[in-house]
């Protein structure tokens, strides 16, 4: 029988939809997508540098509540309204992860909640 928590943390964004930020079901945590909101002010930070590390920022943020961390985490989901913005998500993302690297996909999209530039997803298995 498995155990289903969801997780929940002012240090990232609030929902702002019908979803939970995460949910763990034993050692596997769903992580919503997050983007580029800024917690405190619902707002969304300016310029896709801020928003990339705004992203992997509000990812940690779940993952801490969720008892785990971005080192946790195996397989990432990266969407982008522009694709040539995929270099600066790499060298932004080697600073919040390290070898090895979770799997992952990047992908392009027409439009993103809020008129986010990019948004990103994941799910982590924590080791008891």
């Amino acid at each position: 029988m498995s155990n289903k928590f969801v997780i929940q943390t002012p240090d990232a964004p609030a929902a702002i939809g019908t979803y939970s930020q995460a949910v763990r079901v034993d050692n596997t945590v769903y992580l919503s997508g997050q983007i580029g909101l800024d917690p405190n002010s619902m707002a969304m930070v300016d310029g896709i540098d801020a928003q990339i590390n705004r992203v992997f920022q509000n990812l940690r943020a779940v993952a801490d509540a969720a008892g785990g961390s971005l080192d946790d985490v195996v397989t990432l989901n990266i969407y982008l309204t522009d694709l040539t913005h995929f270099s600066r998500v790499n060298e932004i993302m080697a600073t919040y992860f390290h070898q090895p690297y979770p799997a992952r996909a990047a992908v392009g999209v027409a439009s993103l909640p809020r008129n986010a530039l990019v948004e990103a997803d994941g799910v982590l298995f924590i080791q008891d």
